[in-house]
């Protein structure tokens, strides 16, 4: 079961009082790994405490109080968050900055939620602060985590965290007993964060979170996970996204796992066979590019171990059919499954880092197809469904309740109807106070007390959710039928030829797509097909792979039974993948289609001119 017992019977507590709860529990034990030197070493409960403890004592020497907003510019690391909790027990409520967000966009977050302090992880962030300091006239203080140019700290405004604890560590021994005092102050309902939402329209919303939405999100969650002490979390999604910052983080510290920091998202593969982890947070197109990455290397091998590799995905397939149904394996098919296993399933595990209990995925749909591979190679993927404004978890599948194509059930405490025209709308306690300074986009959220998603789904007879898609991305062609994209789009991105798609066609009377290729097979294939071409647009004008890609699609659309009118009947092939830095997707990996569509307006438009 999972180990949290603390957390039951408590009544109301603030986060503070989790973690210091779980220090004095487990004191010296190990809390987080981190990468330094070249090796993964351990960081105590004991040690997270004392730079905690120093920061928050640090800001308030500087004149910081109860209620100050600080912002929080980094890459996932410890100092995140010693930061966090630093903040939290002040009184105060940290507002966490994406690494990779733009000038422009630090100086909305920092003037919107007027912060008067910022952490910055690196001398590049630094350096980004320091450009658009003079438009953000609340800001006073910029403190750096690593050591950098001393020209740099010879402005008296710029100090380094080290500097900030000492202060701290004097103020502290001047002040005995009060911040303790202070963390004791802190209500359940005092806001603990605003997180900014990507906005993939518009501008960005603060999205107030106060300590019991996290906290009641993660009795919830742990009501249904299995999550305890000896787990190791491996982190790399961005703790500045909900998702991470809940059920990779909070979650953890609840638990009282290890959380072990991977060095970057290109490295996770390598860290995750030194770490060996045992439970992973991540986003459906990690598992795209993993299962993408399985059957490519199958294709590519040759005489009897493709052979056995496919005969492997092929109990596979089997195995999650009988799971679908509710059937146990026939004993012949369970015997072949198990030398399955044996023989192909668990080299995988070896890369996984040999210890995986379960993957949970969430931020966007994970395609059925992809989860019943996983499952059924033995490396579970529980799919949940939340958002920022729902601390996020609101449904999740469990090793005991899973659904494949569904995001599972509701988690205790958090209810759940769906609206006449299919949106979900949802109660309970992890549900935000509303937009930092925004009533009237507060106001819109909410009908009658319950909060409007934006997501069409549906609940089932055994209470199982399922997600359709976003209710302002469905596609309305000029026939008036209603199409919602994602579900082609997941599908075609199983493709081995596919990496990203994005149906465009509201108001159109048919449906288009951007399809970006995967590049590295589809070079392949021009290889071993002799095809010549100078450059990869040159490659995608050829006329052999224009034909490739229209077999593909039409292959996906006939095996799918994808109803006439939702078929791709035009497409366009890009040649370079949607960018974050172009703006074309969110951190987590989401399209925002607006921007896309405005970027490849003239090309799209030309399909319909035709």
């Amino acid at each position: 079961m999972s180990d949290h017992s603390f957390i039951e019977g408590r009544g109301e507590m603030n986060l503070v009082q989790v973690f210091f709860d779980q220090v004095k529990r487990y004191g010296d034990q190990r809390a987080m790994m981190v990468k330094r030197g070249g090796r993964y070493v351990d960081i105590s409960w004991n040690e997270w405490a004392e730079h905690v403890r120093s920061i928050a004592a640090g800001l308030l020497s500087r004149g910081f109080q109860p209620g100050d907003k600080i912002a929080l510019l980094s890459e996932n690391r410890p100092e995140w968050a010693f930061v966090d909790f630093g903040v939290l027990s002040m009184g105060g409520a940290d507002v966490p900055v994406y690494p990779t967000n733009r000038p422009k966009q630090i100086v909305f977050l920092v003037n919107n939620s007027e912060s008067g302090l910022i952490f910055v992880s690196t001398e590049e962030q630094l350096r980004k602060v320091l450009e658009i300091r003079e438009s953000c006239p609340l800001l006073k203080t910029i403190v750096v985590f690593d050591p950098v140019d001393d020209a740099l700290l010879a402005d008296e405004n710029v100090i380094t965290l080290s500097f900030l604890e000492a202060e701290g560590k004097a103020w502290l021994q001047e002040n005995p007993g009060k911040l303790e005092a202070i963390i004791e102050k802190i209500k359940p309902d005092d806001l603990a964060t605003i997180i900014y939402t990507s906005g993939t329209t518009g501008e960005p919303k603060g999205v107030m979170l106060t300590h019991h939405n996290f906290y009641s999100n993660c009795q919830g969650s742990l009501s249904r996970a299995t999550v305890g002490h000896d787990d190791i979390a491996l982190s790399h999604l961005p703790l500045s996204h909900v998702l991470e910052r809940q059920s990779g983080y909070y979650l953890m510290v609840c638990a009282g796992a290890t959380i072990a920091y991977a060095e970057a998202i290109d490295t996770v593969p390598q860290n995750m066979e030194e770490v060996g982890p045992t439970i992973m947070i991540s986003v459906p197109r990690l598992f795209e590019k993993i299962y993408a990455k399985i059957y490519d290397a199958a294709i590519q091998s040759s005489g009897l171990k493709k052979k056995l590799m496919f005969w492997a995905f092929g109990i596979a397939d089997q195995i999650a059919a009988c799971k679908e149904e509710k059937k146990t394996p026939p004993a012949f098919l369970a015997w072949q499954y198990g030398l399955a296993k044996k023989l192909v399933f668990s080299k995988m595990g070896k890369k996984l880092g040999g210890r995986l209990r379960f993957f949970v995925s969430g931020g966007a749909p994970l395609p059925k197809k992809i989860a019943e591979f996983f499952y059924a190679t033995g490396y579970l993927i529980l799919e949940g469904y939340g958002l920022t404004e729902t601390s996020p978890v609101i449904a999740v599948n469990t090793p005991e309740e899973l659904k494949f194509g569904t995001v599972g059930k509701v988690i205790p405490e958090v209810q759940v109807k769906i609206a006449d025209d299919g949106e979900i709308l949802v109660k309970g306690p992890n549900v935000t106070q509303g937009y930092y300074k925004n009533p009237q986009a507060t106001a819109e959220a909410f009908v009658d007390g319950w909060f409007c998603t934006g997501d069409i789904g549906k609940l089932d007879d055994e209470g199982y959710l399922s997600i359709t898609d976003r209710k302002k991305d469905l596609i309305v062609t000029a026939g008036g039928k209603n199409i919602a994209p994602q579900h082609l789009e997941n599908l075609l991105k199983t493709d081995e030829y596919i990496s990203e798609v994005m149906l465009y066609g509201d108001k159109k009377r048919f449906v288009s797509a951007l399809v970006v290729p995967d590049f590295e097979n589809l070079e392949r294939y021009a290889l071993s097909h002799d095809i010549l071409y100078t450059d990869i647009r040159g490659l995608l004008e050829d006329p052999e792979i224009i034909r490739l890609y229209e077999q593909r699609i039409k292959k996906v659309h006939e095996e799918n039974e994808i109803p006439s009118y939702e078929q791709i009947k035009k497409f366009i092939l890009l040649d370079s993948d949607f960018s974050m830095d172009d703006e074309e997707i969110t951190p987590t990996m989401k399209l925002r289609r607006k921007i896309v569509t405005a970027k490849y307006q003239q090309r799209l438009d030309a399909l319909y001119d035709e």
